[in-house]
């Protein structure tokens, strides 16, 4: 990790938005990356909905992008910019038909009352038209939906914003044969939950693929969003942008 200043047996997933985790486990001075073998440096609020539709523009990836548990929120529309500024295809993906939410418990209440069994569902049928080959992103909770994703189609590579699942949680037992991904997360995400993190690490691992677990100071959870002030974090945020936007216009192999 790199420590940056800047369904058999299905079990109901967790919300990770909601998770209040204790002490967490530092598993190294900031960027754990896991390679294939070894290890070194439609519901009640009215259905899904594409934002923007997919933007065809002159770029190099599609990508399917999926909120937090606080809906479409400006940050998403960010995020998406940022993408598309950088040649890439974008589809958000609005599983609240437009209800978004500043508070994360009553975001946690709305996302159960459709259930996360039709959420997945939801984020699945989302990219029915996207060309095998894409890449999922989600952040938080959409981290989770990332990865669903990416175990029911062929996808180039999965990241994972301030959220990340133990597949078992999802119901799903492997993950996708060589397919690589990102983990992102501050330190002190009080939503982050380790045990999770090194799971589903060592699953991509396992499955072939590679993946990088980025480490950064502070606690903010969605610290990519300029709109939550007390959680964005400018030069994390940079830094993020950089690897990601790397990882989209190259994933490794």
């Amino acid at each position: 990790m790199h420590d940056d200043d800047g369904c058999r047996g299905r079990q109901r997933p967790v919300p990770v938005d909601k998770l209040h985790i204790g002490r967490l486990r530092r598993l190294g001075p900031g960027h754990t990356q896991y390679d294939s073998g070894s290890i070194g440096g439609s519901g009640p609020a009215g259905g899904l909905r594409a934002v923007a539709g997919l933007v065809q523009t002159d770029g190099m990836a599609d990508i399917a992008l999926f909120h937090s548990v606080l809906g479409v929120r400006p940050g998403i529309h960010h995020a998406s910019d940022r993408l598309r500024a950088d040649g890439h295809n974008v589809l958000v993906v609005d599983q609240y038909d437009g209800r978004v939410f500043d508070d994360y418990e009553q975001a946690g209440e709305f996302a159960e009352s459709i259930g996360y069994p039709a959420l997945m569902q939801l984020a699945l049928e989302a990219v029915n038209d996207l060309p095998d080959g894409f890449i999922t992103a989600g952040f938080s909770n959409g981290g989770g939906m990332a990865e669903y994703v990416a175990t029911q189609r062929e996808v180039g590579g999965v990241l994972m914003l301030s959220g990340a699942l133990d597949l078992s949680m999802l119901g799903v037992e492997s993950w996708p044969a060589g397919v690589p991904a990102q983990i992102h997360y501050t330190v002190d995400d009080p939503f982050r939950n380790q045990g999770w993190v090194d799971a589903v690490a060592k699953q991509v691992q396992a499955g072939g693929g590679n993946v990088e677990v980025f480490d950064y100071a502070g606690a903010g959870h969605l610290f990519t969003d300029r709109s939550l002030e007390s959680e964005y974090d400018e030069q994390s945020a940079e830094l993020l942008w950089t690897r990601v936007l790397s990882f989209c216009a190259s994933p490794p192999s």
